[in-house]
């Protein structure tokens, strides 16, 4: 059975930590009864309540003494709340602490638009150092925390609620190793309109949408950092000439802006969230559909 990313994450981390006694985990009020972490090393499990840029903070110095800590909390909270100690911790001390943010994008809907986060990736990546990763699918996920724990680096780490997905071919070339910046779905000609997904909703419209048209090419990209985005942006660049990047993100900060600096002479353009603000409930596919985010969005773009 195929788990989502928050539940493929907690089940991660606490697997590598039955090998690794560096690694700490930290939750806000957002772990629940029966986390496997807790379970499983509750000597090592922290739960800190509302308050996240404590929880940054305590995390960033017991980095420093040689921990590896993780943290999560809802999207929002994580970037925006708590973005001055993101910015101090990850940016200026490049502090191994990984942040593993659920409810991103509009997943939290039925919370209200206090729980909305479309502005998360514009955030990080504006503070330098720090590795942005949006998985899509199960082992795309196990992937990035395996990668986090080993690298040192400070990392961010956005997924969604309860959505279950596999990932796609090609995401890990083989046990340990990290996601590709690319991860061609399919490859088309040079002539033909590329779909680029960022995160598993776009990824999940994306595949939607090639299945009605076969013609259309498609990349996924799970890292969104400048860094990881450069060297996409190159593979990118060599394979078409025009691109739709879909994002459940603003246009502002997104994927698309970043692409669209990094490939000048190719046609970028976007479907994302826009500049609207969601103000009704409902559940994730309502909510989405009313910022204009949907399958049908999307093959419209490519024509």
């Amino acid at each position: 059975m195929t788990a989502s990313g928050r539940d493929v994450y907690r089940e991660t981390l606490t697997g590598l930590a039955e090998t690794d006694d560096r690694i700490l985990c930290f939750e806000a009020d957002l772990g629940g009864r029966r986390h496997p972490f807790a379970e499983r090393h509750p000597d090592r499990f922290f739960n800190l309540g509302i308050a996240e840029a404590t929880m940054v903070d305590m995390a960033a110095g017991l980095a420093a003494a040689g921990y590896k800590p993780f943290l999560s909390t809802f999207a929002p909270f994580a970037a925006l709340r708590a973005a001055e100690s993101l910015k101090l911790t990850l940016g200026y001390l490049g502090a191994g602490v990984t942040v593993v943010a659920p409810y991103a994008g509009v997943s939290g809907a039925w919370f209200g638009t206090t729980h909305h986060c479309l502005e998360d990736v514009a955030v990080l990546r504006a503070i330098p150092g720090v590795v942005i990763a949006a998985p899509y699918g199960e082992e795309e996920m196990r992937a990035v925390i395996e990668y986090a724990a080993v690298s040192g680096r400070p990392h961010y780490v956005r997924t969604g609620r309860n959505a279950a997905y596999r990932a796609l071919p090609g995401s890990r070339a083989g046990a340990g190793e990290r996601v590709p910046p690319v991860v061609w779905d399919h490859r088309a000609g040079a002539d033909a309109v590329c779909l680029v997904s960022v995160g598993e909703e776009a990824t999940r419209m994306c595949l939607e949408a090639r299945q009605r048209e076969p013609g259309l090419g498609h990349a996924h990209l799970c890292y969104l950092d400048h860094e990881h985005l450069t060297l996409a942006a190159a593979q990118l660049a060599a394979a078409h000439r025009r691109f739709v990047v879909v994002e459940e993100h603003r246009a502002q900060g997104g994927a698309a802006e970043a692409l669209a600096l990094l490939m000048p002479e190719r046609v970028v353009t976007g479907v994302n969230a826009g500049r609207d603000w969601p103000s009704e409930g409902g559940d994730h596919a309502e909510v989405m559909a009313r910022l204009g985010l949907d399958t049908a969005a999307v093959i419209t773009a490519t024509r």
